[in-house]
């Protein structure tokens, strides 16, 4: 990965939505040479996937909650089932196994308190594995960046 390889995926990763030939002109190559490297960022799995990133707010998830977990059994068979059924929850945005106190962080976008006590009782609550759990809800953000610094 080159210095115009990393001009190219900053511009993609602030605006995804730009022509090749807008790209191309932002780096100053020619469209065939722009759309080939695009093509061989892809190729190389630099390039995972080009998603909209929605405003939560907007859609009715404006609730942001960050759910640290500690389960009751560990190992990576319980780790994995665990995390399985975490990342089945539509809520579930974003889940990690961690080191540290917790096993497991996850991230959640709620549309209200009532879906997240329901949450509750389906994830922490019920049988699976989780000896406690800790919520914090954010109540600003003041940095959330999707962007892989270059």
């Amino acid at each position: 990965m080159d210095k115009i390889d990393r001009k190219i995926l900053n511009l993609m990763q602030r605006d995804a939505s730009r022509t090749n030939v807008e790209m191309a002109e932002a780096v100053n190559l020619s469209p065939s040479s722009c759309l080939r490297r695009v093509q061989r960022l892809y190729k190389s799995g630099i390039i995972e996937r080009v998603v909209a990133i929605l405003n939560p707010a907007r859609t009715g998830r404006g609730i942001k909650a960050l759910v640290m977990v500690e389960l009751s059994l560990h190992g990576e068979q319980h780790m994995r089932r665990f995390l399985e059924i975490a990342s089945a929850e539509e809520t579930v945005s974003q889940a990690y196994a961690v080191t540290g106190q917790s096993d497991v962080v996850l991230m959640m976008r709620l549309r209200d308190m009532e879906e997240f006590d329901t949450l509750c009782d389906r994830l922490f609550r019920d049988q699976n594995n989780v000896a406690r759990f800790v919520t914090m809800m954010v109540i600003r953000t003041a940095k959330e960046e999707t962007a892989v610094s270059l």
